[in-house]
């Protein structure tokens, strides 16, 4: 029987080889120059990229979810991407969920294990309500994790969109996704530690997949997040300057339109620019499939 090949991100580097004996500053000029591999190889992925982000807006727009399946370090920049969307765009925790091997207590120490069964990934999509109004992203630096397998075999038996991201090329022939993000950062410095490279590019990718999708819904006017939470002071200081900085106002007027929009950024620049109140600007935004520019287009174009 033919030996499995070993997958790029388990080889060793042989930049790398006498790490142990160089000096400190020595190391770290390695780490940085193996690192700026990284960006090089997602940029080959643009298409494949483009592609998932597709998928995930029209599914979206249907009504669907966005989920991210993975174990260790991938699965934990599955949690952390997902759980950053709610404050930066305005959307329900439920909109995209990271899900983890091991579960929660995996977030923050190894579960040793929690990976080696596809039938908890099944039953993990299972868990979730998984429909075929969904995306579901695997996530596996080396692209062989049963935990991610069997989650994306269950996700395609139901019919939701499937994205893999790996950086092994080895992997690729075997995956059970519509879509494969391969990014091929080499082997690591340290042989195996995909928490470096991989885990970078994957931090990479997943940065582009939600916050693309999230322009094109609309959660972004110019390069402002007009739907974030203002949660806390820093981003309420930074609700106050983008309606200032979008209509115009000084920014004690721009906290007094804020208080009449309930704190929301871009009701407020609807009334502003459309002249309405509160309701009849979240009308205009809800005929407008919230976009704010169409929504404000008519107001500013005759300004």
């Amino acid at each position: 029987m033919r030996a499995r090949r070993l997958p790029t991100t388990e080889k060793r580097n042989p930049n790398s080889i006498s790490v142990d004996t160089l000096s400190t500053q020595a190391i770290v000029d390695l780490i940085g120059a193996e690192d700026r591999i990284v960006p090089q190889a997602v940029a080959t992925q643009r298409e494949s990229i483009a592609a998932a982000v597709d998928m995930i807006v029209a599914r979206f727009r249907a009504g669907g979810r966005l989920f991210y399946v993975g174990a260790g370090t991938s699965g934990r920049l599955g949690v952390l991407d997902a759980s950053e969307c709610p404050p930066t765009f305005g959307v329900k925790p439920s909109l995209v969920q990271g899900i983890i091997a091991g579960g929660r207590r995996a977030l923050v120490r190894s579960i040793e294990g929690a990976e080696d069964h596809p039938e908890d990934g099944a039953a993990a999509i299972d868990a979730r309500g998984v429909t075929s109004k969904d995306t579901v992203v695997g996530l596996a630096a080396c692209g062989m994790t049963p935990f991610v397998h069997g989650a994306l075999r269950r996700a395609r038996r139901i019919g939701a969109g499937t994205v893999f991201v790996t950086c092994a090329p080895e992997a690729v022939g075997s995956i059970p996704a519509e879509i494969v993000i391969n990014p091929v950062v080499g082997p690591e410095v340290i042989t195996g530690s995909t928490r470096m490279k991989a885990g970078t590019a994957t931090k990479l990718v997943l940065n582009t997949l939600t916050t693309t999708a999230m322009i094109k819904l609309g959660k972004v006017y110019g390069n402002l997040m007009v739907d974030l939470k203002a949660v806390n002071a820093k981003l309420r200081d930074r609700s106050v300057r983008i309606v200032a900085e979008v209509t115009g106002l000084s920014k004690p007027k721009a906290k007094v339109l804020l208080s009449r929009a309930e704190g929301r950024v871009k009701p407020a620049l609807v009334m502003h620019f459309r002249r309405v109140d509160l309701n009849q600007a979240l009308d205009i935004l809800k005929e407008n499939h919230e976009l704010l520019r169409p929504a404000i287009a008519e107001s500013t174009e005759s300004a």
